[in-house]
């Protein structure tokens, strides 16, 4: 009698959306390998978990298109299960059901546990920062906060995330500890709002604290801030910034808009004034600093002039990073209740508009570069270049640092001194010194 071999399951996480979501497979799939489950990320595997995204139109028209791939390889017999999890699945979920029932199981965002017995596993309680990291080994994100409580009248988040929800200092410091023991020289802090870090668990905003313990780490030598929310910006922060050479010169702050009628109907709970002041405090505390924002156009209601009052300030502020996204009309959101009455071909006119703008005021501050030695940290090699960063660039969306690899050896995690010599709008070229 011929006995019938049963075939080892791999399963393979494919994560679409945020860094959030990055970091949420990494522990899905930590928890995972605690199980003595093969599991890969974005390779093949007859398991699939999909860790979807459901921010904006086309963040969720992706999320689709990719659930909908892998139905055709289950159908295909390429795939046994698919499991679907994250933002579109907690947002949709009834939805989802309905329209594509060859899922096999859909997940909201807080539903690990569940999402782990479907896969044959428990969910073990004690992984603190066990994580399987996707990141180049040199860096991870840490996540110090789920959810936001903020009111902004465009964002769907409290809606996929819920509630601001602070991870304790200690446990977070453990995280740490355990990824410099991995190699990983330098932490990205991410949050929806890092500005409120604290203020749930210890009644104060504990940002600044936070930083302070995690300076501690050895084997961290960067930490860098991103997503930090500017109503109630915790100043002291900048001190620490100022005092310690791990805590890198940069931060991310979403501004969204300047114009006055805009932020009120966004409900940002703050002013252009306010706003211009904070911006004037970072560079004076810190002068140094990269600062980087976010920028939304085409919000309902916005008049050519209020469009007119950002691109004024846009070029006034010479931000050294900027991005510039078109107002995507969520449902469930405050701003959902006003017309979305911006034509999509403006939209896009006044984001590249922006965009251009902010590619020159880049090119002139890179050339300011030029002749300048910068420490930096090895991220790849790219075809005949080894790829960095100063302090100054988070990863995959700032400028880099070309390193001609016929001429020097680096290897990925090193970090070296290099001199730059020549400077585009985002890239930079630089020989090691």
């Amino acid at each position: 009698m011929r006995t019938k071999t049963l075939k080892k399951n791999k399963i393979n996480v494919v994560t679409l959306g945020c860094s959030k979501n990055v970091y949420d497979s990494e522990v899905l799939m930590g928890q995972l390998r605690a199980n003595n489950k093969e599991v890969v990320h974005e390779e093949e595997g007859n398991i699939v978990v999909i860790n979807t995204c459901g921010f904006i139109a086309n963040a969720k028209e992706e999320s689709v298109n990719t659930i909908l791939e892998y139905v055709q390889k289950k159908e295909d017999g390429a795939v046994d299960k698919i499991f679907v999890t994250g933002c579109l699945s907690e947002r949709y979920k009834p939805d989802l059901e309905e329209e594509i029932p060859d899922v096999d199981q859909y997940f909201g965002t807080t539903e690990l546990p569940g999402l782990l017995k479907a896969l044959g596993a428990d969910y073990k309680h004690e992984l603190i920062g066990e994580r399987l990291t996707t990141t180049p080994k040199n860096y991870a994100y840490l996540k110090i906060a789920e959810g936001c409580d903020r009111p902004c009248s465009f964002c769907a988040i409290p809606l996929m995330r819920g509630k601001h929800k602070s991870t304790p200092i200690e446990e977070l410091v453990i995280e740490a500890e355990k990824l410099a023991a991995d190699g990983v020289k330098e932490l990205v802090l991410i949050a929806q709002d890092l500005t409120y870090y604290g203020l749930d668990l210890y009644k104060e905003r504990k940002l600044a604290d936070l930083l302070r313990a995690l300076v501690k780490v050895e084997g961290i030598e960067w930490i860098r801030l991103h997503y930090a929310f500017p109503t109630g910006f915790p100043m002291e922060v900048l001190e620490v910034m100022k005092a310690e050479p791990k805590v890198c010169n940069y931060i991310d702050i979403p501004l969204q808009h300047i114009a006055d009628p805009i932020l009120k109907s966004m409900r940002r709970g703050t002013t252009k004034a306010k706003t211009t002041k904070l911006l004037k405090e970072f560079r004076e505390a810190v002068p140094e600093m990269t600062i980087r924002t976010t920028l939304i156009v085409g919000y309902p209601g916005e008049t050519q002039e209020d469009f007119e009052t950002l691109r004024e300030w846009v070029r006034e502020m010479r931000f050294e990073r900027l991005g510039c996204f078109t107002y995507s009309h969520e449902e469930n959101t405050h701003a959902y209740t006003l017309e979305d009455d911006v034509p999509e071909e403006i939209k896009m006119e006044r984001a590249n508009e922006i965009m251009e703008i902010q590619s020159q005021i880049s090119w002139e501050l890179n050339q300011q570069k030029i002749g300048q030695e910068f420490k930096i940290v090895v991220d790849r090699k790219e075809g005949n270049y080894f790829i960095g960063r100063t302090e100054f660039d988070s990863p995959d969306v700032d400028n880099e640092v070309l390193i001609d690899a016929s001429k020097h050896y680096l290897k990925t995690g090193d970090f070296a001194k290099v001199k730059i010599y020549e400077a585009e709008d985002f890239d930079l070229y630089g020989e090691v010194i």
